[in-house]
């Protein structure tokens, strides 16, 4: 007789277990006053601002003046890469012939776009305004807007060849997506 023929032998009365295909799950009591006070919590939640940018005063700047801003914790040697243009943009944004509100509106949504795609270094060219009444009112606006927004680490002047004075180049935060590739590509080595 083989093993196999021994353990069906064994296994001749045993029955299969019969179990309800159902889970019972008890369910909380949750008293009245527990829903009304979440209710009230929820309805008095103060809601972020679909588009967090301020407006308001916003010291003016000069036409050829030099856009600069670096977050603590961004590293002096990439800061001193970015501002020299020696990382590649991968995105645009042009604000030539756009209002202030629209402006706002345009580099709002193209932060969170560039966001959204994993970009790191962006370009957003405002001009300078030179001949008009007020010259550099973007420029002035794009630096009092830019910092304001947490995932723009540093943001720079272009170099000539990109715009010069006109442009500015924005240092965006790596996504947890990034980071995570990262962190394992330089683990394998």
């Amino acid at each position: 007789m083989s093993d196999d023929d021994d353990f069906f032998k064994s296994m001749e009365d045993v029955k299969p277990i019969h179990s309800e295909k159902r889970i019972h799950l008890r369910k909380e009591s949750i008293t009245q006053y527990t829903l009304k006070a979440r209710r009230e919590a929820a309805e008095n939640e103060e809601r972020p601002p679909i588009d967090p940018l301020a407006d308001g005063e916003v010291e003016q700047l000069a036409p050829h003046a030099v856009l600069e801003f670096q977050r603590s914790g961004v590293q002096h040697g990439v800061y001193k890469q970015f501002r020299l243009g020696r990382y590649s943009i991968d995105a645009r944004l042009d604000l030539h012939r756009m209002t202030v509100v629209e402006a706002r509106k345009a580099v709002f949504q193209f932060i969170r776009d560039c966001i959204g795609h994993d970009i790191r270094c962006a370009l957003i060219t405002h001009g300078k305004g030179e001949g008009r009444k007020k010259p550099a009112v973007l420029k002035s606006y794009l630096a009092h807007w830019l910092p304001q927004i947490g995932e723009v680490l540093a943001f720079h002047s272009a170099q000539p060849h990109h715009g010069g004075t006109g442009s500015c180049y924005v240092m965006l935060k790596k996504s947890q997506k990034k980071r995570q590739e990262n962190l394992e590509k330089h683990q394998r080595r």
